[in-house]
This record gives structure tokens, C-alpha cells and sequence, in this order.
């Protein structure tokens, strides 16, 4: 067997412990902390390019945090594994006693780069577009849970004040980035501004205000609004002038949010639209120009998943199976570990897909269909479409590369 040196590294934020071994449990350096500056990196590298011995690097994917160690260590061209942290924590927990401190869990990260030497891969920086897409991408999702705060704090004062109003207007569209709902109750946010005008006034004024929005002028809504405001009991008074401060920030609250929405999704298609696979992925059935940069940046360089199996286990989506003497289990769960971005993604696109009858691209369209028949729900049959669609992404898209 040739010399080789396994160095465990347990990421914390701000500074790692280090620790080196070689086969057969034989400690070459005792665990020490390491600071990540250029000094406390420089150090490290310098003294692991100096061994004669094949040297691999293993440390354990944590967020953020790892990345300025792997991206210095990977400039001075040093083999640099980045293990996923489930399976760490399981090669950990082999023995009898859980014992957990930073100078144990860098001696079990450098054991297993041992244990684990000739399947260790040294980890491939994806390219800057896929990078910028997967934190827009991440960016993206964090301001939409803030909009969904943000739009059941709004919906949840206009109960008070205008009680049903957000069953005849829609909320914010992703294809055209407007919110009809918070635009209209900037202007009529009580129940009072509206029954205090005749209905001609009010439809004309609906008009008028749809019209400077650029919504659609109709005169069945505006009686519809109207009538629903005389019927409507407000239970906080318009006169009190708390309720106008209250729904007018949570309105700008919202418009804030859903503008930064639509800058992130605009630079994540101008992004998208750069790389060879995406009218590839665009003409794929049940994705448009929202979903198309969003299924993109979650999924990232296809070329990294050695098949489409490996992209499906990514997405959390595979069924492991279950034998035990002579039982084989059949019906299977899903794992559920991997992408939970990646499942929900996947999963609109398969609810865009089931709305739009027979599309161009129906093969999955049909296969949903012919689960749904076998007696399956709706959701599993949505999920085992997405299954179907995603070995399709990958065969397309490697293409597109080969």
C-alpha cells in the first residue's frame, strides 16, 4: 500500500480543528485549532504540501462555513473530500459511547478518510454561474417563506377590516410579479373607504385604478367588491388610526419582499439563460420561464450525478430497499434525505404539468395519469412523475454535454 495521510478537519465558524493520521491508527498529528485567516490556512497548506505521502484532505459539509477552507486548500491544488454530514454522523455513532468535542470529531473525520481512501472524490468547484444560481436560488427561497409571513400577517388585519375581499383578488403571481391583493388595499384598506362612495364611483374608480396598475378593467368585479363591502361587518373601526399604520406597512412590508423576489428570479434567468441545458430544460413539459432557472439552480452541473439514480437520491426521492431472511419490503416511503428545495420544485412542476391537458412534452403528463388509474393518490402519483421526469432531465441534459 503507498504512504498516504488522511487530515480530518471539524469546520466550526471562525476556526476548525485538525487533525492527521495514517493507516492503522497511527496519529501523525495530534488534533490542534486552526483559525480561518490567510495566516492560519497558509499554515496548514504549507505544511501538508511538504509531506512526501499522497495527502487527502476530509472535511464535513457544513453550510457556509467549510467553504473558505475548501476553496484556499483547493487553490494550492490539495485532494479535498467534502463528506455529507448524515453519513458522517452515522460512521460517528459505530461505537458504544457518543462522545462529542471538536478534537474527537476531527480524529473520526481523518479515521474515515482512511477507512473510506480509494472511494474519497475530490470535490469539484462547479462553475461560477452555478454557483451565483444555487445562492440566488437559496436567496430566493428564504424571501418566499418572508412573503409568506408577510402575506398571513396582511390577510390576517384584513379580516379585521375588509373580511372576504381576499377571496375576489389574487395575490402575488410569479409570472408577472404583481400582487393585486396589497396593490388594492393600498388604497382602499377598510371597508368604509368603499361604501362611502356610490357604486358608479366606486366601479369608476376600480377602472381608473386598474387601469394605472395594468389589471384588467372589470366592471363584474368592481359590483362584486362593492356588494361584498356592504354586506362585509369590519370589526376595527376605520376612524382608528392605528388600523390604517398597521395594514399600510404590512402592505409596504410585502411589496419590499416581492420586489426583491422579482430581482433575484430576473438575474436568475438572465443566469440560466447563459447555459447550453436551458432551452433544453425550458421545452421540458410542465416548466416555464420561472420554474426553468429555479429546477436549474437546485439541481446545478447534471455532470456531477454519475446517473440519473444519483440525481434522484438527491432529491430525496428514492425508495432504499428493505430486505431482511425472506422478507423484501415493496411498499416503500421515500427517503426524504436530500433536497427539500429540489422535492418542492419538482413537485410544482408536476402540478403545472397535471393542469395543462396533454402537453407537447406528455410522456410524464401520461404516466401521472396511468398511476392515478392503477389506484394511486394524486400525490404519489405526482411524486412517481417527478421520479419519471427527473431520469428524463438528467438523460437530456448529459446530452446536451456529451
Amino acid at each position: 500500500m503507498a504512504p498516504m495521510i488522511s487530515v480530518g478537519i471539524d469546520i466550526s465558524k471562525g476556526k476548525s480543528t485538525v487533525c492527521m493520521v495514517k493507516p492503522y491508527g497511527e496519529v501523525i498529528c495530534l488534533p490542534f485549532e486552526m483559525e480561518h485567516t490567510d495566516k492560519g490556512l497558509s499554515e496548514l497548506s504549507s505544511m501538508l504540501l511538504k509531506f512526501n505521502e499522497e495527502v487527502k484532505v476530509v472535511i464535513e459539509a457544513t453550510g457556509i462555513y467549510h467553504l473558505p477552507v475548501l476553496s484556499f486548500l483547493q487553490e494550492r491544488e490539495l485532494f479535498v473530500a467534502v463528506v455529507n454530514p448524515f453519513e458522517m454522523k452515522q460512521y460517528r455513532s459505530r461505537g458504544l459511547r457518543s462522545v462529542k468535542t471538536d478534537k474527537r470529531d476531527s480524529i473520526a473525520i481523518a479515521n474515515y478518510g482512511i477507512d473510506c481512501w480509494f472511494r474519497l472524490k475530490n470535490y469539484e468547484v462547479a462553475e461560477s454561474i452555478y454557483q451565483e444560481l444555487k445562492i440566488l436560488g437559496r436567496q430566493y427561497s428564504h424571501y418566499m417563506r418572508m412573503r409568506i409571513e408577510s402575506v398571513q400577517s396582511l390577510t390576517h388585519l384584513l379580516d379585521y377590516t375588509m373580511p372576504g375581499i381576499k377571496n375576489l383578488l389574487k395575490g402575488w403571481q410569479d409570472s408577472s410579479g404583481k400582487d393585486k391583493l396589497s396593490d388594492f388595499v393600498e388604497v382602499y384598506w377598510h371597508f368604509d373607504n368603499i361604501t362611502r362612495l356610490t357604486e358608479e364611483d366606486f366601479i369608476a374608480g376600480y377602472a381608473a385604478w386598474a387601469k394605472e396598475k395594468g389589471y384588467h378593467q372589470s366592471q363584474n368585479k368592481a359590483v362584486k367588491i362593492y356588494s361584498l363591502a356592504h354586506d362585509g361587518i369590519p370589526t376595527l373601526p376605520a376612524e382608528m388610526e392605528s388600523t390604517q399604520i398597521m395594514i399600510q406597512q404590512s402592505v409596504n412590508v410585502l411589496k419590499q419582499v416581492n420586489t426583491t423576489l422579482k430581482t433575484i428570479l430576473t438575474r436568475m434567468k438572465e443566469l440560466a439563460k447563459k447555459l447550453p441545458e436551458y432551452p433544453v430544460v425550458r421545452a421540458m413539459g410542465g416548466v416555464g420561464d420561472v420554474l426553468a432557472p429555479k429546477l436549474i439552480a437546485e439541481i446545478g452541473d447534471v455532470r456531477r450525478f454519475h446517473s440519473g439514480k444519483a440525481l434522484i437520491a438527491y432529491a430525496g426521492i428514492d425508495a432504499p430497499p428493505y430486505q431482511s431472511g425472506q422478507f423484501t419490503g415493496t411498499n416503500r416511503k421515500i427517503s426524504k434525505r436530500g433536497s427539500s428545495t429540489l422535492r418542492k420544485i419538482g413537485y410544482e412542476v408536476m402540478r403545472v404539468l397535471k393542469t395543462h391537458s396533454a402537453p407537447e412534452d406528455s410522456s410524464v403528463y401520461y404516466y401521472i395519469l396511468k398511476k392515478e388509474s392503477e389506484g394511486k393518490s394524486k400525490k404519489l402519483a405526482k411524486i412517481a412523475g417527478l421520479n419519471k421526469f427527473l431520469r428524463i432531465y438528467y438523460a437530456r441534459v448529459k446530452e446536451v454535454y456529451q
